[in-house]
């Protein structure tokens, strides 16, 4: 079985950026199928564009624009890959990054499919600052993984005992095709709009109005990398009313516009 060294995968690299244990690559995949393999360091893939399907020895993912997946140490997985073009961005963590911050990841086994909209924002902040990358961006990175790990560990459902509407919730959210108002998911939960929204924040980490508008912004997000829609059909695919309603709100959330984002990856 093969094992790729740091800052090594399969296809050609638009970008690399070595920091202090931190390697980032922005890469085309190349290969329509790679076999078994496994890499050196634990690694985050999060797909830009195009679909790939990825399996392990115990679960199997298909993978699409905005997926998000963390590897752990030396998992071996195998990937197929359709004709279309295919981008992924990675970010991978040498043992003394971990060691540095005292961050525990045995409990992760294997790999891991993460769709929580905050941990995404965060990964878009790392994305940006990569494409930044002055005299802070080590800084930076560094304290944005260290949030993204302890989300990863200590998630805010962990932490309470989870009443039976909070995993029905969270997969209402991530369905693109429905109506996200207050009134709407509790009418589905069966629970009062005034607890649901008071509770909310316990066990997802933010407001509802907040997860909900990460869930639209990350959308955004990769579909701006992926430079083939203009802002117009981006700002109503991803559900804003105006394009002034969009920029605002994706300006606050990563202190940029859409528009000089896309200047920046180009």
């Amino acid at each position: 079985m093969d094992k790729l060294e740091t800052g090594e995968f399969y296809g050609t690299h638009y970008k690399k950026s070595v920091f202090e244990n931190i390697t980032i690559t922005d890469t085309e995949y190349t290969h329509s199928k790679v076999d078994w393999h496994y890499h050196e360091n634990p690694y985050f893939t999060y797909l830009m564009q195009g679909k790939l399907f990825e399996s392990n020895k115990k679960e199997s993912y298909y993978l699409e624009p905005g997926s998000l997946l963390f590897h752990n140490w030396q998992d071996a997985h195998y990937n197929i890959k359709p004709p279309d073009y295919t981008r992924g961005f990675h970010i991978e963590l040498n043992e003394n990054w971990f060691s540095n911050f005292d961050i525990n990841t045995i409990g992760i086994e294997g790999s891991i499919n993460l769709r929580n909209p905050l941990i995404k924002n965060l990964i878009n902040k790392v994305f940006i600052e990569t494409k930044i990358n002055d005299t802070f961006s080590n800084l930076s990175i560094e304290v944005l993984l260290v949030e993204i790990f302890n989300k990863i560990i200590n998630p805010a459902e962990k932490i309470y005992k989870k009443p039976f509407w909070v995993n029905k919730l969270q997969e209402l959210l991530w369905e693109e095709e429905i109506d996200y108002s207050l009134n709407n998911l509790s009418s589905i939960l069966e629970i009062h709009p005034i607890h649901l929204s008071r509770e909310f924040n316990r066990y997802f980490g933010t407001s509802l109005g907040n997860y909900i508008r990460l869930l639209k912004l990350n959308k955004a997000f990769y579909l701006i990398t992926s430079n083939k829609l203009s802002m117009t059909e981006i700002c109503y695919q991803c559900g804003f009313y105006d394009q002034s309603h969009f920029i605002t709100n994706f300006k606050k959330v990563y202190n940029t516009t859409p528009k000089k984002l896309l200047r920046e990856i180009c």
